[in-house]
C-alpha cells in the first residue's frame, strides 16, 4: 500500500514536471495561442494572479497541451502499451487541430510520456501510477489555486527567458 503511494506521488513529480516543461518549452505562458486563452489570462490576473501564468493556464484549458498529453498518453500505455500511447498522441494532434492550436505541445508531450510512462513500467510502476499521479499535477495547477498557480507558472517562464 504504502509503495503504491509513492510511486502515485513519484508519479505525479515526474508528469508535473514534464507537462510544464513541454509547456513552457513551447512557449504557452507568453501568449494566447487558441481562443479563450487571454479571457481566461486576464481573469486570472483580475483575481491576484500573473498573466503569464493564466495565459498558460488559458492555454491548457482551451486545447490539449502537455499536460492533457501526459493523461491521455498513461491512459494509451495502460491499455496497449507504446502503441496506446502514440495513438493517444494521434487524438491530441487531432483536437489540437480542431482548436486550431497553432503549437504542438500536447501532442509533444503526449509522445515524450508514452516513453517516460512505458520505461517506468519497466521499473515496477504501473500505467495506473501515471494516470492518477498526472491528475494530481492537473489539480496542482489548476484546481486548487489559480493565483498561486499563475504566479509559479510566471516564474518558471521568467526563468526560460
Amino acid at each position: 500500500m504504502l509503495g503504491e503511494f509513492l510511486h502515485i506521488l513519484a508519479a505525479a513529480i515526474i508528469s508535473w514536471l514534464l507537462f510544464v516543461t513541454v509547456d513552457i518549452f513551447f512557449r504557452l505562458p507568453e501568449a494566447g495561442g487558441v481562443s479563450g486563452a487571454s479571457a481566461v489570462a486576464r481573469d486570472i490576473e483580475a483575481g491576484g494572479g500573473a498573466l503569464a501564468g493564466g495565459t498558460m493556464m488559458g492555454n491548457i484549458v482551451c486545447s490539449p497541451d502537455a499536460s492533457a498529453g501526459t493523461l491521455l498518453a498513461a491512459c494509451g500505455v495502460y491499455v496497449a502499451g507504446i502503441p496506446g500511447g502514440l495513438a493517444a498522441a494521434l487524438l491530441v494532434f487531432i483536437g489540437n487541430r480542431i482548436c486550431h492550436d497553432p503549437g504542438y505541445a500536447g501532442t509533444t508531450g503526449a509522445v515524450l510520456a508514452t516513453f517516460v510512462v512505458y520505461a517506468f513500467t519497466q521499473v515496477g510502476f504501473a500505467a495506473t501510477d501515471f494516470i492518477a499521479g498526472m491528475v494530481i499535477a492537473i489539480l496542482t495547477i489548476q484546481g486548487l489555486s489559480h493565483t498561486h498557480a499563475s504566479r509559479l507558472l510566471a516564474r518558471l517562464w521568467r526563468v526560460r527567458q
